[in-house]
């Protein structure tokens, strides 16, 4: 999981992708992951934490306490479709909404705030 978090090191709008992927190489190697019991704000720091540090096991060790056994193929889509936050659906306060102009000085107010939040700017 961490390579391709590395290899593909967007944290918003392509979780899903990548937790398709995943899931569907795990179950060819025998395993599961019960996303639907991830929180998403820790999962998303693992996530920064192995873009930032790559190899150094971040997801491994946030993943491993979810691993299940295989589920069938043909239950992989519906699995991704019920995770928290992975829904498609957007949060109530989502983060990610279009609020301005990024030349304007409170977007940019509100960006700086958000990469403080994510420990990625102190």
């Amino acid at each position: 999981m961490g390579y391709l978090a590395f290899g593909h090191p967007f944290l918003d709008g392509n979780g899903r992708t990548i937790v398709t992927l995943f899931s569907a190489l795990a179950q060819r190697a025998g395993f599961s992951v019960d996303w639907s019991a991830t929180d998403k704000d820790a999962y998303l720091d693992a996530l920064s934490k192995e873009i930032d540090t790559p190899s150094k096991g971040h997801l491994d060790n946030y993943l491993e306490r979810f691993i299940r056994d295989p589920i069938a193929h043909e239950e992989l889509a519906a699995q991704v479709i019920k995770v928290p936050g992975l829904d498609g659906r957007p949060p109530a306060g989502d983060e990610n909404e279009v609020v301005g102009n990024v030349d304007a000085p409170e977007v940019k107010a509100q960006y700086q705030a958000l990469l403080v939040k994510r420990g990625t700017k102190k």
